[in-house]
């Protein structure tokens, strides 16, 4: 079977099941090796991809600050539940758009789709116990953002979705489960607990392929991060990072130096 009309599909697809339902026969059709990745299907810019109604998209800065009440917990977890919804979208997309890659990258991709998908279920059934359910509250469309900026270039796209968006998702979490360690909401420790331990591989995957393409253009893997760092992020790469969980990512050393020193120059 086709595997891009089949990401694409399950991209642009705006019903929650319908998703996961493609998300599911893509990963089982991996699984059984009938994905044909030599394939031929159009390639189109996607704006916007398939989601629901609910949540109603707001800018990131216009957010309300989530306090420490009941329902600021309940709108903290659906905040995540809606970064791991995305995520389902941004690893399609990468199964989808980039053409003549190695099996194995669409393979990647297609596993991140159903683990991230996992996730979402895994909130979002959390957030149903609590009375509440995914699109009762804003979202913001910052993962998407950068995910159609780097539609132009494979490269772009594994160096700054998985190694800066997702890899916030390493700095972020610990701190977050230690919130949730002292509340009536501490079940969502565990699920941070999953949740964190297939993210390092996630981000682990996008370091794997940004250096393989470094590597077969024959350019400098710092030189053309801080590159597109310049060129899409600017300012906004700030730490603390997990420097522990990072590694673990396989960020080397030399990685690490540079986004501290560069975190360190957008806060003077």
């Amino acid at each position: 079977m086709n595997p891009f009309e089949l990401s694409y599909q399950a991209l642009m697809s705006s019903s929650i099941t319908e998703k996961i339902t493609l998300v599911s026969k893509l990963h089982s059709l991996k699984n059984q090796q009938a994905l044909d990745y030599q394939s031929t299907y159009k390639i189109d810019p996607v704006e916007n991809p398939g989601r629901p109604i609910k949540p109603i998209l707001a800018r990131f800065n216009t957010m309300p600050k989530r306090g420490k009440s009941d329902i600021g917990f309940i709108e903290t977890i659906h905040a995540i539940c809606h970064i791991e919804f995305n995520a389902i979208n941004l690893a399609l997309d990468a199964a989808y758009r980039f053409r003549e890659m190695p099996d194995q990258f669409y393979q990647d991709w297609i596993q991140v789709a159903f683990e991230e998908s996992q996730h979402f279920q895994l909130l979002n059934n959390y957030l149903i116990e609590l009375g509440y359910q995914y699109g009762d509250f804003d979202g913001h469309n910052g993962l998407w953002k950068m995910t159609f900026e780097t539609d132009y270039d494979v490269l772009a796209r594994m160096a700054l979705v998985p190694r800066v968006l997702e890899a916030r998702g390493l700095d972020a979490t610990p701190k977050i489960q230690k919130r949730f360690e002292n509340s009536k909401f501490k079940p969502m420790v565990g699920l941070l607990d999953i949740i964190f331990n297939d993210e390092i591989g996630h981000v682990k995957i996008g370091n794997y392929w940004f250096h393989s393409l470094c590597k077969q253009r024959s350019i400098d893997s710092i030189s053309t991060f801080n590159q597109l760092v310049i060129k899409h992020i600017g300012s906004e790469l700030r730490g603390p990072f997990n420097i522990e969980a990072r590694k673990l990512a396989d960020f080397s050393d030399e990685e690490l130096d540079y986004l501290q020193a560069r975190s360190a120059l957008s806060t003077t």
